[in-house]
């Protein structure tokens, strides 16, 4: 008979306090990726509903919308902002206790903020933030707040966490590219060995390709839209027909939130920015995905040694002589999650059932997860590219073995020789095929080829002196254009 599992009696680890996260992020990786928590939380997401909502009434009343309202006092407005910017783990308990009872969690930021300004009677005595219960949420419905707080959290998180981090590993390999610009290596074009390179060349490709989508992820436009249930300012304007509700929603959006205005869109903001960004990410992802790969190939080949100090591992758990290239590994595995996730987010967001449907509720909540992914998988892209030696050495025997490399240069030659009048020159494709295809040529048989070819002396002479780790044209020279990337999007 089998034994079940969990075994009978077993703890129910469902049960145990602390809570056992049941995903990776928060579990094993939490300590990596605990950045974004500070943005992409739910509790940072309750935390940008408050700033929306407190800076939406300030908003009002300093605009001097509403008929009859009061006037804040500085005191007041520091009362109201302290309210976000005191945002606590009490906080979090607070409104997850309201939403229990109200089942929608806008709501519940209505309710805590209410309780808040009732709360000022002792903080500031004679203050109106007590009388201010109606001005809360007026002239909004939930994704007016959702849009803005989504908008909010996902800049704060790509700006202040996830940018810094992919910036510094682009200029960590532009750096190791600089380092080798001037190391000859085999190129492998479908596998096979092809015309030279350098390794810092090789490099110096991924930190141009991923720095030109990291320009597209820094121009990133972050849309939002505060027009009420279907986008026509309707009850604005019946209850207020003298207002210019258009430049009140203009300006909270672009100057108090640092938007950019949505002017046109249904009940919820159509999140085609969103889809963008992701979009922008992914391509990201997968170049660096591309990295990951390569860079476990040259670990293979020998031409990167791994630093067992720097990257931290025991290697095999029975075969002692290992180095695994986990770091590359992880950041491969990650990488396709976040990619899984990301484009599962562009394809859904920016679809919604005629003026609004639920489904961009519970999607927009893996935001987090899908930056979560590829963040852990920038650390160790960083920590497995701090953690490899290069070994010129290793890849200067692997071109000493492959002189048929030259026949490219020889062929070539000998068609710019023929042009200028050499006779002697005929077929150097079907002459270079025949001697090179299948078959390894030493340098004496090479040098004994270009001899033979009775080529004009200035031509021979550059032939006869090139080698495979020498014919990597202009190779160091390339990286002259590579840009240091700042840290920060412009």
């Amino acid at each position: 008979m089998s034994e079940t599992f969990p075994p009978v009696g077993a703890i129910d680890l469902s049960a145990v306090e602390p809570h056992i996260a049941l995903g990776a992020l928060d579990g094993r990786y939490r300590s990596v990726v605990a950045p974004l928590v500070n943005h992409l939380s739910e509790a940072s997401l309750n935390r940008a509903r408050v700033f929306v909502e407190v800076e939406w009434l300030i908003h009002l009343l300093d605009k001097k919308v509403l008929p009859g309202a009061p006037e804040l006092t500085e005191a007041d407005r520091t009362y109201l902002r302290a309210i976000t910017a005191e945002f606590d783990g009490a906080a979090v308990a607070a409104l997850a206790e309201i939403e229990a009872e109200t089942r929608h969690d806008v709501k519940a930021v209505e309710y805590y903020l209410k309780e808040k300004l009732d709360a000022a009677t002792d903080a500031l005595p004679g203050s109106v933030l007590p009388s201010l219960h109606e001005v809360v949420h007026i002239f909004c419905t939930s994704e007016d707040i959702n849009n803005l707080a989504y908008a909010l959290i996902i800049k704060s998180a790509v700006e202040q966490s996830w940018l810094p981090l992919a910036t510094a590993f682009v200029n960590d390999l532009r750096e190791r590219a600089t380092q080798a610009a001037q190391i000859p290596m085999l190129s492998r074009t479908h596998g096979q060995p092809a015309t030279p390179t350098t390794l810092g060349k090789e490099l110096a490709v991924f930190a141009h390709r991923l720095g030109r989508q990291l320009k597209r992820v820094a121009t990133t436009e972050y849309l939002g839209k505060i027009n009420g249930a279907t986008g026509t300012f309707s009850a604005h304007v019946t209850a207020l027909p003298q207002v210019d509700w258009r430049e009140i929603s203009r300006s909270f959006v672009v100057d108090v939130l640092g938007l950019q205005w949505n002017p046109l869109t249904t009940q919820i903001e159509s999140h085609d920015w969103q889809a963008e960004l992701y979009a922008d990410v992914a391509r990201f992802n997968r170049i660096a995905h591309n990295f990951a790969t390569d860079a476990w190939t040259y670990i293979s080949l020998g031409f990167f040694h791994q630093n067992l100090a720097a990257q931290g591992s025991t290697g095999s758990s029975t075969m002692p002589h290992k180095v695994n290239p986990i770091r590359f590994e992880n950041a491969e595995a990650n990488l396709e999650i976040s990619c899984a996730l990301l484009d599962v987010l562009a394809q859904t967001l920016v679809t919604s059932r005629m003026q609004r449907d639920l489904t961009d509720s519970s999607t927009q909540r893996n935001v987090g997860s899908a930056l979560g992914h590829s963040y852990l998988a920038l650390d160790n892209l960083r920590k497995g590219l701090a953690g490899v030696d290069f070994d010129a050495a290793k890849m200067a025997a692997d071109l000493d073995e492959n002189w048929e490399v030259l026949g490219e240069a020889i062929q070539q030659t000998m068609r710019v020789a023929s042009i200028a009048g050499a006779t002697g020159m005929e077929n150097p494709y079907e002459r270079l095929k025949e001697l090179t295809r299948g078959n390894r040529v030493t340098e004496e048989q090479l040098r004994e080829f270009i001899i033979s070819l009775k080529i004009p002396a200035e031509y021979e002479a550059r032939l006869v002196a090139l080698t495979p780790g020498t014919y990597i044209g202009i190779a160091p020279q390339l990286l002259e254009n590579l840009p240091k990337l700042e840290t920060q999007p412009s």
